[in-house]
This record gives C-alpha cells, sequence and structure tokens, in this order.
C-alpha cells in the first residue's frame, strides 16, 4: 500500500512534467496495483501527447518514469501514464476484439492470428482469454513481429 503523501508529491511531479512540456491540462493520480501508479492527464490537445498508435504516448511514459523515479528516490514504483483515457479505451477494444476471435475460433475450430503488438497488447489477450477452457492462446515470433495466435484446445 502506497502512502497518500507519495501521491500528493506524485501528482505535484507529473504536473510540473506536463508544465515543462507546455501543455495545458489536468493531473489525478491513484494507484492502478500494488506498487503501480496511474498518472492520467485530461487535455484539450490529446493529440500532441498521444501521436500515431500511441507512441508518443509510450515514450511519454519512459520519460515521466524516469522523471519521476529522480524525484522520488525512496520508493520503487511502475508508472502508468494515460491521456484522455487512451490506453483504457484500447484495452476495452483489444478485450473485445480478443473475446470476439475467441467464438470465432471455438466455433470453427480453426486458429486465428492478431497483427503484431506490443507485449502489453499480447498481456491484454492473454488474460483477457486465460480462463477459458474452449480455446488456448499464445505469443509467437520474435521483436517488433511477435503477435498472438488463438487456436481450439485439444
Amino acid at each position: 500500500m502506497i502512502e497518500k503523501a507519495f501521491f500528493t508529491t506524485i501528482e505535484k511531479e507529473a504536473r510540473a512534467f506536463l508544465q515543462k512540456l507546455g501543455v495545458e491540462g489536468s493531473v489525478t493520480v491513484e494507484e492502478k496495483e500494488e506498487s503501480s501508479v496511474l498518472v492520467s492527464i485530461t487535455t484539450p490537445s490529446p493529440k500532441e501527447l498521444i501521436g500515431e498508435q500511441g507512441k508518443v504516448l509510450a515514450d511519454l511514459e519512459y520519460v515521466l518514469k524516469v522523471f519521476l523515479r529522480k524525484r522520488v528516490p525512496e520508493q520503487r514504483f511502475y508508472v502508468c501514464l494515460d491521456v484522455n483515457n487512451y490506453k483504457k479505451s484500447k484495452e476495452q477494444y483489444i478485450r473485445e476484439i480478443a473475446r470476439n476471435v475467441a467464438d470465432e475460433v471455438a466455433l470453427l475450430k480453426k486458429e486465428k492470428e492478431f497483427p503484431p503488438m506490443s507485449p502489453a497488447e499480447r498481456r491484454i489477450i492473454h488474460t483477457e482469454l486465460g480462463e477459458r477452457a474452449d480455446i488456448v492462446s499464445e505469443s509467437i515470433g520474435e521483436g517488433k513481429t511477435r503477435r498472438v495466435i488463438v487456436k481450439p484446445a485439444l
């Protein structure tokens, strides 16, 4: 459990980070999971912070993580950065697609392959489909071509 004072510090530093970027917006900070902090930014100009397919957002998340760890070195924590609920919406979309593909694989008994994805996106699919007994999901490929394949259970 992370102390309340820690969140206040993180929020203050995240606001300073946003200000250094020259972006207008509000910042909220909350505990996502144990030792994991969700920094949510709401801004009228999210495209600047998200970028194409969330690439700028991923880079900003890394920079914010480094920035915050230098400011709060006494505690180890993970940082998740979200802008205008982009990641939350994308996660819901990936979960929905995963369920639809799993239903199709179970019905037709024919495997389906997703396009290459980031480790976080693949993890969402595996987590979403992990409880199903009628299908199996696994990651195949290497590096940037790594992707998820969904197969009927044997």
